[in-house]
């Protein structure tokens, strides 16, 4: 009786232990983890999933973040392509090289800036006494740009093609940071540089600097930058990426609906000041948004179509980076 006492308990025990393995296992898979790109600046969206989980039920319970921070949108794309993050923001030049250079295959799934009439606009500003004046003074210098072969170097290209000036042959073109532009250009360390904001408004403030020129003068409407993530990992993992948009979809409605805590948000992330912020943040001189951070597919097809037009990109169907459900804004 002793050993099939000791042998039921043993059983009973293997069971427990059993169980805690299955429901560990079960929390494991319940808590999956996504791989995100960021960078700075406008992803307010993401900033407040960053900053306040806890206002994100699914956030650390049904799957969790990896955050990675980057320098800008093409290597986010090299990263993608590489298998090594999910999901990424994004600028459509940076995704469709990705595509035509590294094979990539990824959905849009939602937007975060976009170029509206009126509002802000990504210039290159030189030093108030800089003997440039127009864009075909530029021949010579040396340029900043925040990455090369990132979003803005498409309009940046066809705005100096239309005044002369050959992007590859004419100027010296370096990676500037928009953090550190404006030190650059004030340095000396660069003619010309790119300007975003926070770091514009800074600028603007201190004065010394003034406008050469901006991207809307190109290309209007410009859809900055989305959100994209890998096709196979969004077809392997539909229901993870469904919260994850859910998420960007909340984060965006949160960040519209409350700018004061959102003016905090964004100061904790870019570590700029918010009175600084206050200036342009959300408000008729920033970039627009839309209120469900639904991607304007159209919009980004006609900048598709006018890389192809000048020789950037191969002819590209928007299509293929449309999931048909798991996009912005879902509820």
């Amino acid at each position: 009786m002793r050993m099939v006492s000791n042998w039921v308990m043993a059983a009973g025990a293997a069971a427990s232990l059993l169980a805690s393995l299955v429901a560990s296992l079960g929390a494991a898979q319940a808590q999956q983890t996504i791989r995100v790109g960021w960078t700075i600046p406008a992803e307010e969206s993401k900033y407040w999933m960053m900053r306040r989980p806890a206002e994100f039920p699914d956030i650390g319970k049904t799957y969790n973040i990896e955050w990675t921070q980057f320098q800008g949108t093409a290597p986010m794309t090299q990263a993608l392509a590489a298998g090594a993050l999910d999901c990424a923001t994004q600028a459509p030049l940076s995704l469709a090289n990705g595509v035509v250079g590294g094979n990539l295959k990824a959905y849009i799934v939602a937007q975060h800036v976009f170029e509206k009439p009126g509002g802000f606009s990504v210039y290159w500003a030189v030093k108030d006494d800089s003997p440039i004046k127009t864009i075909a003074d530029l021949k010579g210098k040396t340029v900043g740009i925040s990455v090369i072969g990132g979003g803005t170097q498409g309009p940046f290209n066809m705005l100096l093609k239309q005044n002369g000036v050959d992007p590859a042959k004419d100027i010296k073109l370096v990676e500037v940071g928009f953090a550190v532009s404006e030190d650059a250009l004030r340095q000396g360390r660069v003619d010309a540089v790119n300007m975003n904001q926070p770091f514009a408004a800074h600028a603007e403030a201190k004065g010394g600097i003034r406008k050469l020129f901006s991207l809307n003068q190109a290309m209007p409407n410009i859809v900055h930058i989305l959100e994209a993530c890998r096709a196979d990992f969004v077809d392997k993992n539909p229901e993870l990426a469904r919260a994850y948009v859910r998420d960007i979809t909340t984060g965006m409605k949160k960040a519209l609906a409350n700018r004061e805590e959102t003016l905090k948000v964004v100061s904790e992330v870019l570590k700029a000041p918010i009175p600084v912020l206050d200036t342009y943040l959300l408000k008729d001189n920033d970039f627009g948004r839309d209120p469900g951070a639904a991607p304007n597919f159209p919009a980004i097809q006609k900048m598709l179509d006018i890389y192809a037009e000048t020789g950037m990109l191969p002819k590209m169907d928007v299509a293929q980076f449309k999931h048909p459900t798991i996009v912005a804004p879902l509820q």
